[in-house]
């Protein structure tokens, strides 16, 4: 039986401290001088690689934004696609963190690779895709991903009056994605993030992590092309 007060706070810290981030073996090599001159490219190599080791999930991200008064929040979004525009993923504008993207349009990616020790941060700027683009995002999705966003009809992250109710809207949208397949919700909505800032971390066995820090630079000063800088572990 667990102990109470300060035994049971003690007996929470020992916890945390036996608790170990990685594991799994060897982790793979990261040579900083070997890396590309932009992030996309090796984004890209990363979360398929990530994807080949095992990692479950690779494409998911937790997503801060912040609202009028700076107050952060932050939650684990799918990655739709990375391209020369930046990051997408979809939400509903309705949403709290569509509202929070409304009042200020910055946001910040995170991934986290346990089994190849690896991190990615992304930070930007956000826009908002046209409607086209942002039904053929939900279109494109699985046919339990479109019911889930039929069903939140835009209510996402309001109160729900009881789980019966969610009950009979997710029912209702089932049978809707049956009779109409095309079906989409008009509050969802894709973002895409193009980013300042991409930083790549990968874990060393010793401790003595790689970081490496892309910054894009002013347009009038290179044209807006990329910095590379390493970073203190």
């Amino acid at each position: 039986m667990h102990g109470t007060g300060d035994e049971a706070a003690e007996e929470f810290r020992e916890l945390l401290r036996g608790l170990r981030v990685h594991d799994a073996g060897e982790l793979p090599a990261f040579d900083p001088e070997q890396a590309p001159d932009e992030p996309l490219s090796l984004f890209r190599r990363w979360l398929r690689e990530a994807a080949e080791a095992g990692v479950p999930g690779p494409h998911t991200m937790m997503l801060a934004t912040a609202d009028a008064d700076g107050r952060p929040s932050v939650r684990t979004v799918m990655l739709h696609d990375v391209d020369a525009r930046g990051w997408h993923f979809g939400t509903h504008r309705t949403s709290r963190k569509g509202r929070e993207l409304a009042a200020r349009p910055y946001a910040a990616l995170g991934f986290h690779w346990t089994a190849v020790g690896r991190q990615v941060r992304i930070g930007g700027r956000v826009t908002v895709a046209d409607p086209e683009e942002s039904a053929a995002d939900l279109r494109g999705r699985s046919p339990a991903a479109l019911t889930a966003a039929l069903a939140g009809g835009g209510r996402q992250s309001e109160v729900l009056g009881s789980y019966e109710e969610l009950e009979r809207a997710f029912e209702a949208a089932r049978e809707r994605v049956e009779r109409e397949p095309e079906a989409t919700a008009p509050s969802w909505t894709l973002y895409v993030l193009a980013a300042d800032e991409v930083e790549f971390y990968q874990e060393e066995e010793h401790r003595r992590h790689v970081r490496l820090r892309y910054r894009r630079a002013a347009e009038e000063d290179e044209g807006g092309g990329w910095r590379r800088e390493l970073l203190w572990p």
